[in-house]
């Protein structure tokens, strides 16, 4: 079975969660948020940042849209 994501994208992980657990990780563009708190939060920003820099990882989950019930 093929790799979902590759080495380097892991390693990209890596460093986003060594900078949260040291501090200095930020959400946002260009790191103008809030300190990231949470461990999900600071996966998915180093997946994002493999995704940019071209890397093989899966693409976003993408919520499927429900239509409205209509009222009898």
């Amino acid at each position: 079975m093929a790799r979902r994501y590759s080495k380097s994208a892991s390693k990209d992980v890596e460093r986003a969660m060594k900078k949260k657990k040291k501090g200095t990780l930020r959400s946002g563009p260009g790191g103008k948020g809030g300190k990231v708190k949470s461990r999900k939060q600071a996966i998915a920003i180093g997946l994002s940042e493999a995704r940019a820099k071209g890397k093989k990882v899966p693409k976003k989950a993408r919520s499927k849209k429900r239509g409205k019930k209509k009222k009898k």
